[in-house]
Formats: C-alpha cells, structure tokens, sequence
C-alpha cells in the first residue's frame, strides 16, 4: 500500500521524530551532534523553516519546527540525506543512517506547543540519562534559560506566551518546567492523538484534513519581489550580479534570497543563479543576514515591512492535494 503523502500549509508546526536505522546510534561524538547543528541552521536559511525547539539523544532526533512556504519534507530530505552522507564519510561506511523516513505529527500550536516544548526537554529525564533537563546540554532547554545562544533557535513564540519580558518569561518558563514534570511523560506527544497524525483535539484535526480537496495557495511574483528589494536597497540587478564588495550589495542579495524562501518565490538555488552564486554562497548570506537580525532591531523591521508588503501583493489559486508545493492538509504515516 503507498504512503500517502505528507501534506503542507505555511506556518504548520510539527513534531518531528528522526530514529536510527535498527535501533542503532545517530551521533557517535559531539561533533556529529555539532555537524547537524550547522546543516540545521543551514535549513532555516535554505528552506525557510523554524526551529522551535530540540532534543538530540543517542539513538534519536526530537525537534518542534514550524514551515513557511516551502514543504517540510523537502527540508527534512535535505537535512537527512546531508547528514547520513557526512557521517558515512567519516566512518568510511555506507547504508542507511535513519530507519525509514522521518515521522511528523501535526500540532494544534496554540493548545500544544508549551507542553511539546516540555515534552522535548524531558527527554533525558524520561530514559534516566539525567535527573533535569537543564544537566543535559543537546538540547534547547539551556537557550530558553538564557544559559546558551544559539541564533538558529526560535525562542521567542513559546517564552513570549509566558510573560513580555524576556527576562521574566525564562523565570516563568523554569517554573512551568519545574511544575509540570509528569506532562513530559506523555505518550500523545510521541504518538499523536488522531490517528499518528495529529495532536489536537476534534474540531482541529476536523479543519485539517477537511482541507484535503484544495485550499487557497497565494503565489508571490518573483519580479515583484526583485522590485521591492531593488527599490529598498536602490540598485539595479545587473549590479548584483557583479563582484563588488559593496556592503549594500551583499545585504540586498541576502534579503532577496531571504525573502524568496519566505515566500516560497524561490529557492536559493534559484535566487543564486540569478546573480551568478551558487547555493552555499547564497545560503551562508542568509545565515549572516537573520544572525544580524537577531541583533539589529531596525534590519528587522525592514525584513517585516518587505515581507508584509510582499504578501499584501500575492494573488491565489486552488490547490490539489496532490501538487508537491500546494496549501493542503497534513496527511502523515509513521
């Protein structure tokens, strides 16, 4: 029997669950563990996704990710292919690292994502490596704490539902931590409450997979968006596309390629050849223009403008259930 396929919509949250191959070890060092690091922040910037939160344990990958335009899938094939290859090159190997595909539950984020998040972060605890998730150190607790920085990880949706302070958002979220150490034991976030495929309740899982037949899909015009970023930056493309190290140059290329992935305009691979980069160039841009955002409140709020006035143009169509890039429901197997 086929699998059905794993359906999309822009801004799904997802519980993603990656395993070795028989049971067998996905990191042997840490810098196994540091390697998916990278090609996780590499995903942000490539495919547009979230990280919201992780957990790296020794025979398995726990994340809670949030899609923009582009599938998860396609992030999740990249992410798995690039780091089964990386590690058969290093132990000089070949054959499978995961046991099949990933798995992926869809989460109603606004009645789930709090206890996922302390569902991910007491796995340690759970199998008896560690007494509290702050003694473990692969995976996010430690950011939300304000122990670690790690520029790739999106704390802000969870730790903003706690308090508007930062600062008392990480005291609220060390309470709600500590308060709630039974809620990390819950076996529907491993499993799903519908079917393996959904966390949430009826009336959620009831407007997801009604959504299957085709659903509105806004289209974003590349030439719309070149405009906007030339307008923003006042420069040309064919300036682009030459070697100068002009500063705003740089920045206006990260943005389009940004923007593009936000989108689902383009890929980077795309966006590179319209300026004769290749994909790494113009991924290491994005990375180094979101790691700057991280820093620089008025780059963040261009990004914001751009991409709100991007959307406000975009025009739709009705999308199949069997279109790859399409806004259909999630449909999942484990």
């Amino acid at each position: 029997m086929a699998r059905k396929p794993r359906i999309h919509f822009p801004g799904a949250v997802y519980h993603v669950i990656f395993r070795g191959n028989a049971g067998q070890p996905v990191f042997s060092t840490d810098e196994d563990r540091t390697r998916f690091f990278l090609l996780l922040q590499e995903g942000t910037c490539r495919f547009g996704y979230r990280v919201h939160a992780f957990c790296l344990m020794h025979n398995h990958i726990h994340m809670a990710l949030q899609v923009g335009q582009v599938p998860l899938s396609k992030g999740m094939q990249n992410l798995a292919f690039r780091f089964t290859r990386w590690m058969n090159v290093r132990l000089g190997r070949t054959g499978h690292l995961f046991q099949g595909r990933y798995k992926a539950i869809l989460v109603d984020a606004d009645a789930y994502l709090l206890q996922l998040v302390r569902y991910l972060h007491y796995n340690p605890v759970r199998v008896g490596m560690v007494m509290m998730p702050a003694d473990y150190c692969w995976s996010s607790h430690r950011a939300y704490l304000g122990e670690e920085l790690l520029p790739w990880l999106t704390t802000e949706l969870v730790l903003a539902q706690f308090q508007p302070s930062l600062a008392q958002a990480r005291l609220v979220y060390a309470a709600f931590m500590s308060a709630g150490s039974e809620e990390g034991f819950r076996k529907e976030f491993q499993n799903g409450s519908h079917a393996n495929r959904l966390l949430g309740d009826d009336r959620f899982a009831e407007n997801v997979l009604t959504q299957v037949e085709g659903v509105f899909c806004p289209r974003v015009d590349v030439e719309r968006l070149q405009e906007l970023v030339l307008e923003e930056f006042d420069c040309t493309l064919d300036a682009l596309g030459t070697r100068s190290q002009r500063h705003s140059l740089a920045l206006a290329r990260a943005m389009m390629g940004w923007l593009a992935v936000q989108s689902g305009a383009a890929t980077l691979t795309d966006v590179g050849g319209w300026f004769g980069r290749d994909v790494v160039t113009m991924s290491a841009a994005v990375r180094r223009l979101a790691e700057r955002a991280e820093r620089c409140v008025e780059l963040r709020e261009v990004m914001a403008r751009l991409q709100a006035t991007l959307a406000s143009k975009a025009t739709g169509s009705c999308c199949r259930d069997n279109s790859l890039h399409s806004m259909e429901a999630i449909v999942f197997s484990s």
